[in-house]
């Protein structure tokens, strides 16, 4: 049997070394390195919406792979691809770090320097591992992988342009057409997703910054599931009361309560607020989708610029992999979304989002924006762009859209068609 091998090393020594070994090991097929934690989900994403077939049956994780650690990136690994043996090739093989790894979902360590014998055994024991997880879960052709939900984060290039509102219609889209969704708050100092709708909470997602395992039982306490017919059937899990709690709330945490979410939910919109911090940076990094909302006028186009660039810097998201949202759209403005995409190098969506505060007036001063009707252009804008980012169920006889773990590059699989 052919065993699939998916390096993940940061060091480009390292990775020589580790290729050099695998292509000795018999009846091995080692891909080429990637050389982050990004790139490594990304491609196993890839792969999984293709078949699960496709998937390598381990991968290696180097000690120093980045921007997200190694123990972390095990754990993202192993919940979202459980059908894929995960090894840990570090420097340390102490106790106290095997035992960290196998909580985190790794199927072994591999210790520093290299050993042949040790190596072989590591991978044969974990390919063996994988492929009876695959011949448990059945036909592979009807299975998804593992990938999970898909998650979609909605940032405000600034302040005031609308992405509170954007983000709750987005879900609300999701959760009328049938999917399982949650809607979580990750503007954790100044989040508004509770006002907007009109709800009353005790716990928030600071009530899972201390948490090690994120089981189904604890986001059942933490999310807000009360009388879900008062915001149209969504599940929310909401920033905290007082701002300064913010801190508590780290990118370790925001990374293992996503993955939680993703795993229970079919669709997860997170609120990022204009504000950067590791939280909500961990989470656009993560994220399958990740949405910029941007207003038709100088200034919301050169902050969504630098927003994106940011982003860029920080290595969490690449310009081509965000989807710009031109939110208040109106026909006579000089900034239209052909020029918003030149600025910013992103793609703009090709739903716009109308100006049209006068029907949104009533619902947002009674902080009820679930109850925007029907017939509203606003919100039949939203929901056409929820369709447009496949947050909703096709009709029956459409043709489905990408794997939910596929991020958004190369092609946005629509037509660039404008209003």
């Amino acid at each position: 049997m052919t065993t699939r091998i998916l390096p993940a090393v940061g060091d480009a020594d390292a990775a020589r070394s580790i290729t050099t070994l695998l292509g000795q090991l018999p009846e091995a097929e080692p891909a080429a390195p990637v050389g982050d934690s990004t790139q490594l989900v990304d491609t196993l994403a890839q792969l999984a919406g293709e078949s699960l077939d496709e998937l390598p049956e381990v991968v290696l994780v180097h000690e120093r792979i980045g921007p997200v650690p190694a123990l972390e990136l095990i754990r993202e690994v192993a919940l979202r691809f459980p059908a894929v043996g995960v090894v840990l090739v570090t420097a340390d093989a102490s106790p106290v770090l095997f035992a960290a790894a196998m909580d985190s979902g790794a199927r072994g360590l591999v210790a520093l320097p290299l050993s042949y014998e040790e190596l072989a055994g590591r991978v044969q024991a974990a390919a063996v591992w994988a492929t009876g997880v695959r011949r448990h879960l059945g036909n592979a052709g009807e299975v998804t992988g593992g990938v999970g939900g898909r998650v979609v984060t909605v940032s405000g290039a600034k302040g005031g342009v609308g992405t509170t509102l954007i983000a709750v219609q987005l879900a609300l889209a999701a959760r009328a057409s049938g999917m399982s969704t949650v809607l979580a708050d990750l503007d954790l100092q100044a989040g508004d997703v509770a006002s907007y709708v009109d709800v009353q909470h005790r716990r928030s997602v600071v009530d899972l910054a201390g948490i090690q395992d994120v089981t189904p039982r604890v986001l059942q306490d933490v999310v807000y599931s009360g009388d879900q017919s008062r915001v149209g059937g969504l599940s929310l899990l909401l920033a905290p009361a007082e701002g300064e709690r913010a801190e508590e709330v780290d990118d370790r945490a925001v990374r293992q309560t996503v993955s939680a979410l993703r795993h229970r939910y079919e669709v997860v919109v997170i609120d990022c607020g204009t504000a950067m911090n590791g939280a909500n940076a961990a989470a656009i990094e993560m994220a399958d989708t990740g949405v910029l909302v941007a207003t038709p006028d100088v200034i919301a186009v050169r902050a969504a610029k630098r927003m994106v660039r940011l982003w860029e810097r920080l290595q969490i998201r690449k310009a081509e992999e965000t989807v710009t949202v031109v939110n208040r759209y109106t026909r006579n403005t000089e900034i239209q979304p052909p020029l918003v995409e030149r600025i910013t190098g992103t793609r703009v969506a090709r739903t716009t989002v109308p100006s049209h505060f006068k029907e949104l007036q009533s619902v947002v001063d009674a902080g009820r924006i679930q109850d925007l009707e029907a017939k509203s252009v606003v919100k039949q804008a939203i929901w056409a762009l929820a369709g447009e980012l496949g947050l909703v169920k096709p009709a029956a006889g459409e043709r489905g859209g990408r794997g939910r773990g596929d991020r958004d590059r190369g092609s946005f699989g629509l037509r660039r068609s404008r209003p």
